[in-house]
Protein backbone atom coordinates (compact mmCIF):
# COMPACT_ATOMS: atom_id res chain seq x y z
CA UNK A 1 0.00 0.00 0.00
CA UNK A 2 1.47 3.90 -1.03
CA UNK A 3 1.95 5.76 2.10
CA UNK A 4 -0.85 8.36 0.23
CA UNK A 5 -3.48 6.38 -1.59
CA UNK A 6 -4.92 7.91 -4.98
CA UNK A 7 -8.99 8.15 -5.83
CA UNK A 8 -10.04 6.93 -9.19
CA UNK A 9 -11.35 9.12 -11.57
CA UNK A 10 -12.80 7.57 -14.86
CA UNK A 11 -9.52 5.27 -15.13
CA UNK A 12 -7.70 8.26 -13.62
CA UNK A 13 -5.35 7.64 -10.43
CA UNK A 14 -5.68 11.18 -8.92
CA UNK A 15 -3.97 12.63 -5.66
CA UNK A 16 -5.40 15.86 -3.68
CA UNK A 17 -4.47 17.93 -0.69
CA UNK A 18 -7.42 16.69 0.96
CA UNK A 19 -6.57 13.54 2.80
CA UNK A 20 -8.25 10.97 5.58
CA UNK A 21 -6.02 8.93 7.77
CA UNK A 22 -7.50 5.58 7.98
CA UNK A 23 -7.09 3.42 11.50
CA UNK A 24 -7.27 0.06 12.54
CA UNK A 25 -10.31 -0.32 14.68
CA UNK A 26 -8.18 -2.93 17.23
CA UNK A 27 -5.10 -1.61 18.28
CA UNK A 28 -5.75 2.29 16.85
CA UNK A 29 -2.27 2.11 14.34
CA UNK A 30 -2.55 3.95 11.21
CA UNK A 31 -3.85 1.84 8.18
CA UNK A 32 -3.27 4.11 5.42
CA UNK A 33 -3.83 7.63 4.67
CA UNK A 34 -6.16 8.36 1.38
CA UNK A 35 -6.62 11.13 -0.65
CA UNK A 36 -10.03 12.32 -0.93
CA UNK A 37 -12.18 13.64 -4.00
CA UNK A 38 -13.46 17.18 -4.26
CA UNK A 39 -16.21 18.90 -6.09
CA UNK A 40 -14.42 19.07 -8.77
CA UNK A 41 -13.13 15.45 -9.15
CA UNK A 42 -16.54 13.72 -8.74
CA UNK A 43 -18.15 16.36 -11.59
CA UNK A 44 -14.95 14.98 -13.62
CA UNK A 45 -15.94 11.74 -12.54
CA UNK A 46 -19.70 12.33 -13.56
CA UNK A 47 -18.69 13.84 -17.17
CA UNK A 48 -16.30 10.58 -17.96
CA UNK A 49 -19.30 8.42 -16.69
CA UNK A 50 -21.50 9.64 -19.31
CA UNK A 51 -18.76 8.81 -21.91
CA UNK A 52 -18.19 5.40 -20.10
CA UNK A 53 -22.07 4.52 -20.32
CA UNK A 54 -21.99 4.96 -23.53
CA UNK A 55 -19.67 2.65 -23.91
CA UNK A 56 -20.74 -0.05 -21.69
CA UNK A 57 -24.12 0.64 -23.34
CA UNK A 58 -22.56 -0.38 -26.48
CA UNK A 59 -20.94 -3.08 -25.10
CA UNK A 60 -22.11 -6.95 -26.30
CA UNK A 61 -23.41 -8.87 -23.54
CA UNK A 62 -20.65 -11.53 -23.97
CA UNK A 63 -17.59 -9.08 -23.33
CA UNK A 64 -19.56 -7.14 -20.26
CA UNK A 65 -19.86 -11.07 -18.78
CA UNK A 66 -15.87 -11.36 -19.79
CA UNK A 67 -15.04 -8.51 -17.78
CA UNK A 68 -16.74 -9.44 -14.60
CA UNK A 69 -15.37 -12.92 -14.70
CA UNK A 70 -12.31 -11.31 -15.19
CA UNK A 71 -12.69 -8.89 -11.84
CA UNK A 72 -13.41 -12.19 -9.94
CA UNK A 73 -10.27 -14.16 -10.90
CA UNK A 74 -8.07 -10.46 -10.05
CA UNK A 75 -9.62 -10.25 -6.70
CA UNK A 76 -8.77 -14.54 -5.95
CA UNK A 77 -5.33 -13.44 -7.32
CA UNK A 78 -5.15 -10.48 -5.11
CA UNK A 79 -6.91 -12.70 -2.07
CA UNK A 80 -4.42 -12.38 0.64
CA UNK A 81 -3.86 -8.32 0.16
CA UNK A 82 -7.87 -8.13 -0.17
CA UNK A 83 -8.25 -10.33 2.91
CA UNK A 84 -5.67 -8.14 5.12
CA UNK A 85 -7.74 -4.85 3.93
CA UNK A 86 -10.75 -5.96 5.82
CA UNK A 87 -8.79 -7.32 8.36
CA UNK A 88 -6.86 -3.81 9.31
CA UNK A 89 -9.63 -1.60 7.93
CA UNK A 90 -12.69 -3.08 8.75
CA UNK A 91 -11.34 -4.79 11.73
CA UNK A 92 -13.16 -8.00 10.70
CA UNK A 93 -11.76 -11.32 11.94
CA UNK A 94 -10.03 -13.10 9.81
CA UNK A 95 -11.93 -16.37 9.35
CA UNK A 96 -14.85 -13.44 8.04
CA UNK A 97 -11.94 -11.76 6.08
CA UNK A 98 -11.28 -14.31 3.92
CA UNK A 99 -15.09 -15.54 3.36
CA UNK A 100 -15.88 -12.07 2.59
CA UNK A 101 -12.98 -12.24 0.02
CA UNK A 102 -14.63 -15.87 -1.90
CA UNK A 103 -17.78 -14.38 -1.40
CA UNK A 104 -16.83 -10.96 -3.30
CA UNK A 105 -15.65 -13.02 -6.21
CA UNK A 106 -18.80 -15.30 -6.22
CA UNK A 107 -20.72 -11.92 -6.17
CA UNK A 108 -18.77 -10.86 -9.52
CA UNK A 109 -19.18 -14.20 -10.94
CA UNK A 110 -22.74 -14.29 -10.40
CA UNK A 111 -22.85 -10.49 -11.95
CA UNK A 112 -20.98 -12.01 -15.09
CA UNK A 113 -23.88 -14.98 -15.65
CA UNK A 114 -26.47 -12.24 -15.75
CA UNK A 115 -25.19 -10.07 -17.95
CA UNK A 116 -26.27 -13.12 -20.59
CA UNK A 117 -29.42 -12.95 -18.85
CA UNK A 118 -30.60 -9.71 -19.77
CA UNK A 119 -33.76 -10.61 -21.92
CA UNK A 120 -37.00 -9.03 -22.70
CA UNK A 121 -40.55 -10.18 -23.46
CA UNK A 122 -42.91 -10.54 -26.62
CA UNK A 123 -46.32 -9.81 -26.13
CA UNK A 124 -49.47 -10.37 -28.37
CA UNK A 125 -51.91 -7.46 -27.89
CA UNK A 126 -54.79 -8.76 -30.05
CA UNK A 127 -56.73 -9.21 -26.77
CA UNK A 128 -58.91 -6.53 -27.77
CA UNK A 129 -60.60 -5.74 -31.35
CA UNK A 130 -58.18 -2.71 -32.01
CA UNK A 131 -55.22 -4.74 -31.08
CA UNK A 132 -55.15 -7.15 -33.74
CA UNK A 133 -52.32 -8.05 -35.52
CA UNK A 134 -50.26 -5.94 -33.32
CA UNK A 135 -47.36 -7.49 -30.74
CA UNK A 136 -45.62 -5.64 -28.37
CA UNK A 137 -42.20 -6.22 -27.51
CA UNK A 138 -40.15 -5.37 -24.28
CA UNK A 139 -36.83 -4.47 -24.26
CA UNK A 140 -34.42 -4.05 -20.76
CA UNK A 141 -31.96 -1.14 -21.40
CA UNK A 142 -29.56 0.56 -18.98
CA UNK A 143 -30.12 3.51 -16.75
CA UNK A 144 -27.21 5.43 -17.16
CA UNK A 145 -24.61 6.75 -14.39
CA UNK A 146 -25.06 4.37 -11.14
CA UNK A 147 -24.08 6.21 -7.97
CA UNK A 148 -23.01 3.20 -5.25
CA UNK A 149 -23.21 4.62 -1.44
CA UNK A 150 -21.39 1.34 0.43
CA UNK A 151 -20.73 1.30 4.42
CA UNK A 152 -18.07 -0.36 6.60
CA UNK A 153 -19.04 -3.59 7.36
CA UNK A 154 -18.75 -5.55 4.34
CA UNK A 155 -16.48 -2.44 2.52
CA UNK A 156 -15.68 -4.92 -0.75
CA UNK A 157 -18.43 -7.49 -1.17
CA UNK A 158 -21.41 -4.72 -0.89
CA UNK A 159 -19.05 -2.84 -3.44
CA UNK A 160 -19.57 -5.88 -5.72
CA UNK A 161 -23.16 -5.95 -5.02
CA UNK A 162 -23.18 -1.93 -6.40
CA UNK A 163 -20.57 -2.30 -9.09
CA UNK A 164 -21.12 -6.04 -10.71
CA UNK A 165 -24.76 -5.53 -11.08
CA UNK A 166 -24.62 -2.21 -12.85
CA UNK A 167 -21.82 -3.06 -15.20
CA UNK A 168 -23.40 -6.67 -15.80
CA UNK A 169 -26.85 -4.49 -17.22
CA UNK A 170 -24.66 -1.82 -19.26
CA UNK A 171 -23.77 1.26 -16.82
CA UNK A 172 -21.46 3.46 -15.35
CA UNK A 173 -20.74 3.25 -12.00
CA UNK A 174 -18.93 5.80 -9.46
CA UNK A 175 -18.75 4.15 -5.69
CA UNK A 176 -18.93 6.38 -2.91
CA UNK A 177 -16.96 3.93 0.00
CA UNK A 178 -16.83 4.25 3.46
CA UNK A 179 -14.60 6.89 5.08
CA UNK A 180 -13.36 4.19 7.60
CA UNK A 181 -12.74 1.57 4.99
CA UNK A 182 -11.90 3.02 1.69
CA UNK A 183 -8.95 0.56 0.80
CA UNK A 184 -10.88 -2.16 -0.02
CA UNK A 185 -13.46 -0.38 -2.99
CA UNK A 186 -10.40 1.35 -4.19
CA UNK A 187 -8.96 -2.67 -4.75
CA UNK A 188 -11.76 -3.41 -6.32
CA UNK A 189 -11.19 -0.08 -9.02
CA UNK A 190 -7.82 -1.69 -9.49
CA UNK A 191 -9.36 -4.87 -10.28
CA UNK A 192 -12.25 -3.35 -12.68
CA UNK A 193 -9.19 -1.59 -14.79
CA UNK A 194 -7.12 -4.86 -14.79
CA UNK A 195 -10.20 -6.90 -16.09
CA UNK A 196 -10.21 -4.48 -19.21
CA UNK A 197 -13.59 -2.59 -18.33
CA UNK A 198 -13.80 1.03 -20.15
CA UNK A 199 -12.02 3.10 -17.94
CA UNK A 200 -14.43 6.19 -17.96
CA UNK A 201 -17.27 3.62 -16.61
CA UNK A 202 -15.61 3.22 -13.06
CA UNK A 203 -14.89 5.85 -10.55
CA UNK A 204 -13.75 5.09 -6.83
CA UNK A 205 -14.30 8.52 -4.71
CA UNK A 206 -13.44 8.43 -1.06
CA UNK A 207 -15.10 11.76 -0.20
CA UNK A 208 -16.37 13.99 2.38
CA UNK A 209 -20.70 13.33 3.12
CA UNK A 210 -21.09 17.05 1.53
CA UNK A 211 -19.75 16.01 -1.81
CA UNK A 212 -21.19 12.51 -1.99
CA UNK A 213 -24.23 14.53 -1.37
CA UNK A 214 -23.68 16.97 -4.15
CA UNK A 215 -23.25 14.09 -6.66
CA UNK A 216 -26.46 12.28 -4.73
CA UNK A 217 -28.63 15.09 -5.92
CA UNK A 218 -26.77 15.67 -9.62
CA UNK A 219 -29.73 15.37 -12.28
CA UNK A 220 -26.59 12.79 -14.37
CA UNK A 221 -26.84 10.29 -11.94
CA UNK A 222 -29.45 7.77 -13.11
CA UNK A 223 -29.66 5.81 -9.66
CA UNK A 224 -28.74 5.94 -6.37
CA UNK A 225 -27.65 2.61 -4.82
CA UNK A 226 -27.19 3.07 -0.85
CA UNK A 227 -26.70 0.87 1.56
CA UNK A 228 -26.36 1.99 5.48
CA UNK A 229 -27.93 3.60 8.02
CA UNK A 230 -31.90 4.57 7.98
CA UNK A 231 -31.10 8.26 8.89
CA UNK A 232 -28.52 8.79 6.15
CA UNK A 233 -30.76 6.92 3.26
CA UNK A 234 -33.87 8.40 4.54
CA UNK A 235 -32.02 11.89 3.65
CA UNK A 236 -30.14 10.92 0.52
CA UNK A 237 -33.52 9.74 -0.99
CA UNK A 238 -34.78 13.11 -0.34
CA UNK A 239 -31.90 14.88 -1.71
CA UNK A 240 -31.69 12.93 -5.18
CA UNK A 241 -32.88 14.12 -8.23
CA UNK A 242 -33.28 10.81 -9.75
CA UNK A 243 -36.59 8.70 -8.21
CA UNK A 244 -34.52 5.30 -8.61
CA UNK A 245 -33.27 5.51 -5.26
CA UNK A 246 -32.68 2.24 -3.94
CA UNK A 247 -31.66 1.60 0.19
CA UNK A 248 -30.55 -1.44 1.84
CA UNK A 249 -30.95 -0.04 5.74
CA UNK A 250 -30.82 -1.22 9.22
CA UNK A 251 -32.50 -4.36 11.24
CA UNK A 252 -33.20 -5.41 14.33
CA UNK A 253 -33.84 -9.26 13.22
CA UNK A 254 -35.83 -11.80 15.30
CA UNK A 255 -35.25 -15.49 16.11
CA UNK A 256 -38.56 -17.51 17.06
CA UNK A 257 -37.22 -21.15 18.15
CA UNK A 258 -40.38 -23.46 18.84
CA UNK A 259 -40.85 -25.82 21.23
CA UNK A 260 -40.39 -28.77 18.71
CA UNK A 261 -36.98 -26.99 17.73
CA UNK A 262 -33.22 -28.91 16.88
CA UNK A 263 -32.07 -26.74 20.24
CA UNK A 264 -28.74 -27.40 19.43
CA UNK A 265 -28.62 -26.51 16.01
CA UNK A 266 -30.83 -23.44 16.79
CA UNK A 267 -28.24 -22.07 19.70
CA UNK A 268 -25.23 -22.82 17.18
CA UNK A 269 -27.04 -20.94 14.16
CA UNK A 270 -28.27 -17.63 16.61
CA UNK A 271 -24.91 -17.35 18.34
CA UNK A 272 -23.25 -17.25 14.52
CA UNK A 273 -25.69 -14.68 13.18
CA UNK A 274 -26.05 -12.67 16.40
CA UNK A 275 -21.82 -12.64 17.31
CA UNK A 276 -19.99 -12.47 13.59
CA UNK A 277 -18.59 -9.32 12.66
CA UNK A 278 -19.65 -8.08 16.35
CA UNK A 279 -23.27 -8.16 15.18
CA UNK A 280 -22.25 -5.09 13.05
CA UNK A 281 -24.87 -6.42 10.13
CA UNK A 282 -28.22 -5.21 9.20
CA UNK A 283 -29.65 -8.84 9.33
CA UNK A 284 -27.43 -9.80 12.79
CA UNK A 285 -29.49 -11.87 15.14
CA UNK A 286 -30.76 -9.27 17.75
CA UNK A 287 -33.85 -10.66 19.45
CA UNK A 288 -34.59 -14.29 20.26
CA UNK A 289 -37.94 -15.39 21.02
CA UNK A 290 -38.35 -18.82 22.56
CA UNK A 291 -41.23 -21.01 23.39
CA UNK A 292 -41.53 -21.18 27.34
CA UNK A 293 -41.29 -25.03 27.50
CA UNK A 294 -37.59 -24.68 26.47
CA UNK A 295 -36.47 -21.55 27.24
CA UNK A 296 -34.50 -22.08 30.07
CA UNK A 297 -32.62 -25.27 27.79
CA UNK A 298 -32.31 -22.66 25.16
CA UNK A 299 -31.08 -20.06 27.80
CA UNK A 300 -28.00 -22.27 28.52
CA UNK A 301 -27.16 -23.46 24.79
CA UNK A 302 -26.49 -19.56 23.78
CA UNK A 303 -24.95 -17.96 27.20
CA UNK A 304 -22.26 -21.63 27.04
CA UNK A 305 -21.70 -20.81 23.16
CA UNK A 306 -21.74 -16.95 23.35
CA UNK A 307 -19.18 -17.20 26.60
CA UNK A 308 -17.05 -19.37 24.83
CA UNK A 309 -16.18 -17.32 21.86
CA UNK A 310 -12.65 -15.99 21.37
CA UNK A 311 -12.73 -12.47 21.07
CA UNK A 312 -9.49 -9.79 20.82
CA UNK A 313 -7.21 -9.60 17.78
CA UNK A 314 -8.92 -9.95 14.32
CA UNK A 315 -5.51 -10.95 12.69
CA UNK A 316 -5.48 -14.04 15.06
CA UNK A 317 -6.96 -17.18 13.29
CA UNK A 318 -8.49 -17.97 16.46
CA UNK A 319 -10.36 -15.02 17.04
CA UNK A 320 -14.01 -15.38 16.75
CA UNK A 321 -15.14 -11.66 17.83
CA UNK A 322 -13.34 -8.66 17.03
CA UNK A 323 -13.84 -5.15 17.81
CA UNK A 324 -16.48 -2.92 16.38
CA UNK A 325 -15.75 -0.36 14.13
CA UNK A 326 -14.53 2.10 16.46
CA UNK A 327 -14.18 2.64 20.47
CA UNK A 328 -17.18 5.28 19.93
CA UNK A 329 -19.40 2.57 18.29
CA UNK A 330 -18.42 0.28 21.23
CA UNK A 331 -19.29 2.52 23.54
CA UNK A 332 -22.18 3.54 22.38
CA UNK A 333 -23.81 0.20 22.16
CA UNK A 334 -22.46 -0.92 26.20
CA UNK A 335 -24.27 2.31 27.06
CA UNK A 336 -27.83 0.89 25.64
CA UNK A 337 -26.54 -2.57 27.42
CA UNK A 338 -26.29 -0.72 30.26
CA UNK A 339 -29.58 1.34 30.51
CA UNK A 340 -31.31 -2.04 30.07
CA UNK A 341 -29.61 -3.17 32.95
CA UNK A 342 -30.25 -0.55 35.40
CA UNK A 343 -34.42 -0.30 33.61
CA UNK A 344 -34.49 -4.38 35.23
CA UNK A 345 -32.92 -6.42 32.42
CA UNK A 346 -30.44 -9.08 33.63
CA UNK A 347 -26.93 -9.84 31.51
CA UNK A 348 -27.11 -13.80 31.47
CA UNK A 349 -23.38 -13.19 29.60
CA UNK A 350 -21.14 -10.47 28.40
CA UNK A 351 -21.98 -6.59 28.76
CA UNK A 352 -18.16 -5.82 28.92
CA UNK A 353 -15.96 -3.93 27.17
CA UNK A 354 -11.98 -3.30 26.41
CA UNK A 355 -11.39 -0.69 23.90
CA UNK A 356 -13.44 -1.30 20.89
CA UNK A 357 -14.08 -5.23 21.61
CA UNK A 358 -17.20 -5.70 23.37
CA UNK A 359 -17.70 -9.05 24.71
CA UNK A 360 -20.99 -11.19 23.50
CA UNK A 361 -24.05 -10.04 25.58
CA UNK A 362 -26.94 -11.88 26.12
CA UNK A 363 -30.01 -10.53 27.73
CA UNK A 364 -33.37 -11.78 29.20
CA UNK A 365 -36.21 -9.88 31.62
CA UNK A 366 -35.76 -7.17 28.59
CA UNK A 367 -39.10 -4.66 27.45
CA UNK A 368 -40.08 -4.06 24.15
CA UNK A 369 -39.32 -0.53 24.33
CA UNK A 370 -35.64 -0.64 25.45
CA UNK A 371 -33.60 0.26 22.94
CA UNK A 372 -31.69 -3.00 22.81
CA UNK A 373 -35.14 -4.24 21.49
CA UNK A 374 -36.54 -1.09 19.86
CA UNK A 375 -33.68 -0.23 18.01
CA UNK A 376 -30.82 -1.43 15.91
CA UNK A 377 -28.02 -2.68 18.01
CA UNK A 378 -25.80 -3.49 15.23
CA UNK A 379 -23.10 -4.61 17.98
CA UNK A 380 -22.64 -8.54 19.64
CA UNK A 381 -25.61 -8.60 22.19
CA UNK A 382 -29.11 -10.37 21.67
CA UNK A 383 -32.26 -10.59 23.89
CA UNK A 384 -34.09 -13.77 24.74
CA UNK A 385 -37.70 -13.51 25.59
CA UNK A 386 -40.11 -16.17 26.47
CA UNK A 387 -43.56 -16.73 24.60
CA UNK A 388 -46.41 -19.20 25.41
CA UNK A 389 -47.79 -19.21 21.96
CA UNK A 390 -46.91 -19.20 18.37
CA UNK A 391 -49.54 -16.80 17.27
CA UNK A 392 -47.93 -14.37 20.53
CA UNK A 393 -43.97 -15.04 18.92
CA UNK A 394 -45.01 -14.21 15.58
CA UNK A 395 -46.50 -11.01 16.87
CA UNK A 396 -43.72 -9.91 18.73
CA UNK A 397 -41.23 -10.84 15.82
CA UNK A 398 -43.50 -8.35 13.75
CA UNK A 399 -43.25 -5.78 16.60
CA UNK A 400 -40.60 -3.14 14.50
CA UNK A 401 -39.98 -0.59 12.50
CA UNK A 402 -37.13 -2.94 10.62
CA UNK A 403 -37.85 -5.97 8.06
CA UNK A 404 -34.32 -6.73 6.71
CA UNK A 405 -34.75 -10.52 8.05
CA UNK A 406 -36.50 -12.38 10.66
CA UNK A 407 -35.95 -16.60 11.35
CA UNK A 408 -37.98 -19.46 12.51
CA UNK A 409 -37.06 -22.53 13.63
CA UNK A 410 -38.93 -25.07 14.24
CA UNK A 411 -39.40 -29.10 12.56
CA UNK A 412 -43.51 -29.10 11.70
CA UNK A 413 -45.42 -26.31 9.60
CA UNK A 414 -47.81 -24.39 12.11
CA UNK A 415 -51.56 -24.10 11.18
CA UNK A 416 -51.58 -20.64 12.95
CA UNK A 417 -49.29 -18.42 11.33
Amino acid sequence: MQDLEPFLVGGEWRTSPAVLDVTDPYNGGSVGSVCLAGREDCNDALVAAEAGFMQMRDLPAYRRSECLMAMADYLEEHADEAAELIISEAGKPRQAAVGEVIRSADTLRISAEEARRIGGEILPLDWTEGGGGRTGYLYRVPLGIILGITPFNFPLNLACHKLGPALAAGNACILKPASKTPFSALLLGEAALAAGVPPEAVSVLPCLPETAEAMVSDSRVAMVSFTGSPEVGWHLQAAARTPRVGLELGGNAAVIVHEDADLAYAAARIVRGAFSYSGQACISVQRVLVHLAVYDEMRLLICERAASLVTGDPAAPETDVGPMISESAAIAAEKKIQEAVEAGAVCCTGGKREGAVLQPTVLENTEPAMAVNACELFAPGLTLTPYETWAEAVAMAADTPYGSAGRYLYKRPHPHP
